[in-house]
């Protein structure tokens, strides 16, 4: 049995609420009697990231832009989302259809993670998929111009030890999505 007892929540206020970005200050009192006035949160939606396979034992990536870091990355196929709009299911498949054209008819759950749960409130939900197939054309948001690209199974840990593939999230995916490519 712990000891560990939970921070108490004194107040919280949105002080940055933007459709792209919401940050809350929270001020909390921790169970040694400390209050903290400027404990802040970056409030986010939920992630759903899909490891998908071809029939061809091909991985279907995208490799895009991100401007944070100012480089080109390559990922696997993933969008946010509302959970209280959208199941994780839901939002992984029209994610995949709308950034790389390709579909895939059935999910299996790899796990539920949290990235920085110290700072953000959003949990990512990994899939794997079989026999992903084009079906169509990407359809892209405004701010998207993505590549796709298949890369055979055999060469995925290669190029995450390269440093090729190099997105915490999409790492994690692959490495405990290892057990379905074999």
């Amino acid at each position: 049995m712990t000891n560990l007892k939970k921070w108490q929540l004194l107040e919280s206020n949105m002080v940055l609420d933007h459709p792209y970005c919401q940050v809350r200050r929270d001020e909390i009192q921790l169970p040694n009697g400390k209050v903290i006035d400027d404990f802040f949160v970056h409030v986010k939606p939920d992630v759903a990231l899909v490891l998908a396979m071809t029939p061809k034992r091909e991985v279907v990536f995208v490799r895009q832009y991100r401007h944070a870091m100012g480089e080109f990355f390559i990922e696997l196929p993933a969008g946010g989302f509302d959970p209280t709009q959208e199941a994780p299911e839901i939002a992984a498949m029209r994610e995949m259809q709308e950034e790389t054209g390709y579909s895939v008819n059935y999910l299996q759950k790899i796990a539920t993670l949290y990235d920085r749960p110290s700072k953000d409130t959003n949990q990512t939900h990994l899939f794997f998929a079989e026999n992903a197939t084009a079906t169509g054309k990407q359809n892209l948001d405004p701010t998207e111009e993505i590549e796709v690209l298949l890369i055979p199974v055999d060469s995925v840990l290669e190029k995450i030890n390269s440093g090729e593939i190099s997105v915490m999230g999409t790492v994690t995916a692959l490495l405990l999505g290892l057990k379905f490519l074999s």
